[in-house]
């Protein structure tokens, strides 16, 4: 299911309620840029960020989580692996496709089915990290080439290891955060 099918009504229930809508706070962590926090209200996690600390000024490739305030459009769950997450967001499992990552593609920056001749991330991984994963509206509409793709909210590594410019939480506080979320949530970042 891609993401282009879900454009027009992300754009109309992510105004709606905008003000009353749970805004998500995250920062980084001064001693470690790629470890950070996240706040939802009166409760703060720990967060893993981009291996290169938040940038303001967010390139293709450069594994910086994009500073700026991003809202939560969709979040997909691997129904293989996890139950569906309770959250007023719209919530559907993940397919089995990619996210264009090629700069020089018409698709660049949306899910794509697979298989896919131009460069693209698998969303069913081996690992954990996209069992529960959430598309931000980071570079979406439209999609400027170069300034980023596939910019996500999705699980940690154990550790809180760095990714690729991504905000991360452990499976638990996730499931906790999602539960506060509905349309028109956002994520502050920087």
């Amino acid at each position: 299911m891609s993401l282009d099918l879900f454009a027009p009504r992300l754009a109309a229930l992510s105004d709606q309620g905008r003000e009353r809508a749970p805004e998500l706070e995250v920062g980084a962590l001064s001693a470690r840029r790629t470890a950070g926090w996240l706040r939802s209200g009166a409760l703060t996690f720990a967060c893993a960020l981009g291996r290169g600390g938040i940038s303001y000024a967010k390139r293709e490739g450069d594994g910086a989580t994009p500073a700026g305030t991003f809202r939560l459009l969709h979040v997909y769950y691997r129904p293989d692996r996890v139950g569906r997450p309770r959250t007023a967001l719209p919530v559907s499992p993940l397919p089995a496709a990619g996210w264009c990552d090629d700069p020089g593609h018409a698709r660049y920056n949306r899910m794509v089915p697979l298989p896919f001749g131009a460069s693209h991330e698998c969303l069913w991984r081996d690992d954990p990290l996209y069992d529960i994963v959430v598309v931000l509206d980071c570079n979406l509409f439209p999609a400027v080439r170069g300034k980023g793709s596939a910019i996500f909210f999705h699980l940690a590594r154990p550790g809180y290891t760095p990714t690729e410019g991504c905000v991360a939480l452990a499976r638990r506080d996730m499931e906790s955060v999602l539960a506060r979320c509905r349309p028109g949530s956002a994520m502050r970042i920087g």
